[in-house]
């Protein structure tokens, strides 16, 4: 039950946000509001500032007074952002073209020059003609995304989404690509990754429900027609459940995937006839995962059927569509790989594996059976399959990258066992000779071994380097060793960077995300504080110069190591964190909750109610002495509400005992990754490490 506590206490209290200076914080009023289950009350006294509508005065200023505290702050310290941004634009190229990659009659690619936010986007037949200017389009907004560029069959119209203030709600647009201009159609507040149909008289999008956000109708658009004329194909009813459209490798068909943590179904729609009825795959069931490709011959699927929890592959005719049983295995499950995508061939399947958390490409030969291994040149590395369109083709593309390698494009030839560089990521100022690259494996509270990539500058005094680690822990999502030039300024200061593969990603296996989902979740924060000790422990990083960041689930996993070992850290960076669990998963009216009910749990269950209240960030603040915390976040983030972040601050600010200061960032224009533009999200980085580094100066 949720009421208003007694309106005399609450006189007492509604002070407003007084006066401030840097010694001086916010101080917004408190409203004591009463949340019950399970005969346990919680009292929030920020309750308050949740404002759907984002246009509260009151509120509004609070926040402003947030962001005019923190300037305060940064204004009396030394300018590293400065110094940063201007290191990290140094970095960029004069300008950056991507690789060019042929679709139907036309090479497509895109470039960005160094003094540009956005990109734009090209293609070049016998001449190169511009398809879309971000820069042109996003003129005169304060913040502008475009999404799921995708040209016609008939290669004369350009469907792409639009977002105008960060909350993943877009518009569709269609540009006639032989006269430059829009066509009448719009179709508003759905996903970006709409698809057409063969004969470029249809598109076939998906819509989210306006107050969950949750992706749950499919909708068919006939070109020059009202979007209240669309025709709905698909609608679901169960909300725990989310729906995406993905174009098979064939092009005869597109899937409707519709998915929850631990239970899917999949949909086939003809591409040539879009209005025909759609055709299930196989029924959804509790705890079977799967994906569909097209094999031409075969129909092949990613499954956990039965035991596989690292997944199998198998295939089967159209005629088996519903029956499993009739499903054979192509290549069964392997305790030790986990399979994490294919990609179908005429001949070949191209496998994404992943081995000891490390991801690595596979090649199957269908006739023959043989699977064989691409062999990588280092050990530690990422790797991931790009810029594969064409399903007759004799080679495919991955993408190769490491914590001191900068990206690099390879064509495999799938015959010929052929492999080529043919393109690479230019970065100025950087010289991967320079840098050190190691993998570690820590130990757990419970004796699990919990990998831990590291880089740092050659030459530097491991023991004593200042150390930032990084870590995300949730949806199995793996957090891997990929180049990040945006850590170079930090590493030419003598810091260590980190990167922890805990449970709850996927790193080892599905089985790794197993353990820290659910009531496994403590696993997750449990890892990431045992590895930081263990590197401490062993000389990789000075105990009292120890920083940690990680955005989202890894700002829950921020609030939560914090609340455990508050004197771990020196700083912590949390971005749009994920703080108050246990009343966002209590609540279905806040956008995408029922959809995670399988991933924190389901607090409508007394245990799991009581096991989420166990970690919570913002149930568990107490009196103790907490680290220096920059938390951000934006005002229009539609994954992770602002109010959590909003009110997560002045909370953790009144209990910590420590005087280390604790500040809010927001973004009153943004969405989930803050700012548009990549001069900005440059801008937010350096911010992080000059709030990092000043915290390390004190």
């Amino acid at each position: 039950m949720n009421k208003y506590l007694g309106l005399c206490l609450s006189i007492l209290i509604l002070n407003g946000c007084n006066k401030m200076s840097t010694s001086n914080p916010p101080n917004p009023k408190k409203v004591p509001y009463e949340l019950e289950a399970h005969g346990d009350k919680r009292i929030d006294n920020y309750y308050w500032m949740r404002d759907d509508t984002r246009s509260d005065p009151e509120l509004i200023s609070y926040l402003e007074s947030e962001n005019e505290y923190f300037k305060k702050w940064a204004d009396s310290k030394v300018d590293y952002q400065s110094e940063i941004y201007n290191e990290l634009k140094a970095m960029i190229p004069t300008e950056e073209e991507t690789l060019r990659v042929k679709d139907g009659n036309y090479f497509y690619y895109s470039r960005i020059k160094a003094n540009q936010q956005y990109r734009t986007y090209y293609r070049n037949n016998s001449s190169e003609e511009i398809i879309l200017d971000i820069n042109k389009e996003a003129e005169g907004q304060e913040f502008f995304s475009a999404a799921g560029l995708n040209v016609s069959p008939s290669e004369d119209l350009l469907l792409y989404g639009e977002d105008l203030n960060g909350r993943r709600e877009y518009t569709l647009r269609i540009k006639d690509l032989k006269t430059n201009e829009l066509l009448s159609d719009e179709i508003v507040k759905v996903s970006p990754s709409a698809i057409w149909s063969n004969d470029s008289q249809y598109i076939i999008y998906a819509k989210k429900d306006e107050e969950t956000l949750i992706q749950n109708q499919i909708f068919i658009h006939k070109l020059g027609t009202d979007q209240s004329e669309d025709i709905l194909i698909y609608k679901e009813d169960d909300n725990e459940f989310n729906i995406r459209l993905s174009e098979s490798r064939t092009k005869k068909y597109i899937y409707i995937y519709i998915d929850k943590t631990n239970s899917s179904e999949v949909w086939l729609m003809d591409k040539s006839d879009p209005l025909k009825p759609i055709q299930l795959v196989l029924k959804r069931s509790e705890n079977h995962l799967y994906s569909v490709e097209d094999g031409g011959d075969y129909f092949y699927a990613l499954s956990n059927h039965g035991d596989s929890k690292n997944f199998k592959i198998m295939r089967f005719k159209g005629s088996d569509f519903g029956n499993i049983n009739k499903w054979e295995s192509v290549i069964d499950v392997r305790d030790t790989h986990y399979i994490e995508d294919m990609l179908t061939f005429r001949e070949h399947i191209v496998i994404q594996t992943r081995f000891d958390g490390i991801p690595i490409i596979e090649i199957l030969d269908i006739k023959s059976g043989q699977l064989d291994q691409i062999k990588m040149k280092d050990e530690l590395y990422f790797v991931y399959l790009a810029y594969n369109n064409d399903f007759d083709s004799p080679f495919f593309r991955y993408s190769y990258s490491s914590l001191k390698t900068s990206s690099q494009i390879y064509k495999y030839n799938l015959y010929k066992n052929e492999n080529v560089i043919v393109w690479k990521q230019q970065v100025n100022n950087f010289l991967d000779t320079d840098y050190e690259v190691k993998r570690i494996k820590t130990t757990a509270r419970d004796e699990t071994e919990i990998p831990v990539s590291i880089v740092y500058k050659k030459g530097i005094d491991l023991e004593n380097a200042p150390m930032l680690i990084y870590g995300y822990g949730s949806y199995g999502i793996n957090m891997d060793s990929y180049f990040r030039s945006s850590i170079t300024p930090l590493l030419n200061r003598g810091f260590i960077f980190a990167i922890a593969q805990i449970r709850g990603g996927a790193d080892m296996g599905r089985y790794w995300y197993e353990d820290g989902r659910m009531l496994n979740k403590n696993n997750t924060f449990f890892d990431f504080i045992d590895s930081t000790k263990f590197l401490t422990e062993n000389n990789i990083g000075h105990k009292d110069k120890i920083f940690a960041m990680g955005g989202s689930a890894g700002g829950l996993l921020m609030g939560a190591i914090i609340n455990y070992e508050p004197e771990l850290y020196s700083g912590i960076v949390s971005a749009v964190p994920f703080v108050d669990v246990l009343t966002t998963m209590s609540d279905e009216s806040i956008p995408l909750t029922t959809f995670e009910y399988d991933e924190w749990g389901d607090p409508r269950n007394k245990d799991e109610y009581f096991y989420m209240k166990t970690y919570s960030p913002y149930d568990n603040i107490r009196k103790q002495n907490y680290p220096a915390v920059l938390v951000t976040t934006s005002l229009y983030d539609s994954q992770v509400q602002y109010y959590e972040p909003a009110k997560y601050v002045p909370k953790l600010r009144e209990h910590s005992t420590s005087g280390k200061p604790v500040f809010l960032s927001i973004n009153l224009v943004g969405g989930h990754g803050g700012k548009s533009g990549r001069l900005e999200s440059l801008n937010e980085t350096a911010l992080d490490y000059s709030f990092i580094l000043n915290i390390l100066d004190n």
